[in-house]
C-alpha cells in the first residue's frame, strides 16, 4: 500500500498529537478547579485521569502515522 499524504504535514500531525497531553496537563489554571463534578469527584482528578486514555489514543495515532510499511 502506498503512503499518501504530504511528509510536512504528517510530521506536524504527530508534533501535535504528541504535543497535546503535555499542553493540556501543564496548563493548570485550566482544571483547577472544583467544579463541575462528575459522579461527586472534582473536575481537578476526573479531567487528570480523563487524560490517561487520552494520551494512550494520541500516542498510539502518532505511531500510526510514523510507523513504516515492510
Amino acid at each position: 500500500m502506498a503512503r499518501t499524504g504530504h511528509p510536512r504535514l504528517r510530521r506536524v500531525a504527530v508534533a501535535l498529537l504528541l504535543l497535546a497531553p503535555a499542553a493540556g496537563l501543564l496548563w493548570v489554571p485550566l482544571y483547577a478547579g472544583a467544579d463541575p463534578r462528575l459522579a461527586g469527584t472534582p473536575f481537578f482528578y476526573w479531567y487528570q485521569l480523563a487524560w490517561v486514555p487520552g494520551c494512550g489514543l494520541c500516542l498510539l495515532a502518532a505511531y500510526a502515522l510514523t510507523e513504516r510499511h515492510r
